[in-house]
């Protein structure tokens, strides 16, 4: 009698199990590097956006404005850079109000993004601004 086999040995099964785990070893933090960096472009979006906006605020008023929703530019920062990002525009002066501000993006803790090597993104009138922040290499 010929007797065929069916079916795989188990050494077929552990090379099988091993390849897929090299290329997981592999893909898995290529693709957690791509998402991080997805999350960054979100946020230096959200900061190009208040530029524009204060601009836009500066055109019809005396002095920028230090506000981003109601009152202010009147935009949703609790959501423009996701859950991963809290956006503020933060007081340098008030007397310097009338010809400046800063933006930043801050990492949140308790997030994926709290490992990022860039850190905090901020941007000025004259755009990223990155003294004590993320260097123009993550922007």
């Amino acid at each position: 009698m010929n007797f065929k086999q069916k079916g795989f040995t188990l050494i077929e099964l552990m090379i099988v199990i091993t390849i897929i785990g090299i290329l997981a070893a592999i893909a898995l933090p290529s693709y957690q590097n791509y998402v991080q960096e997805a999350r960054r472009a979100d946020a230096k979006a959200a900061l190009l956006s208040i530029q524009l906006e204060q601009e836009k605020w500066r055109a019809n008023n005396p002095a920028y404005t230090e506000t981003i929703g109601t009152g202010g530019l009147e935009l949703d920062g609790a959501t423009m850079a996701g859950d991963y990002y809290t956006i503020a525009i933060v007081n340098i002066d008030d007397a310097l109000l009338t010809t400046q501000y800063r933006v930043t993006a801050t990492i949140k803790t308790g997030t994926a993004q709290v490992g990022d090597s860039c850190g905090t993104f901020a941007a000025n009138q004259d755009g990223p601004y990155y003294t004590g922040f993320a260097s123009a290499d993550c922007w």
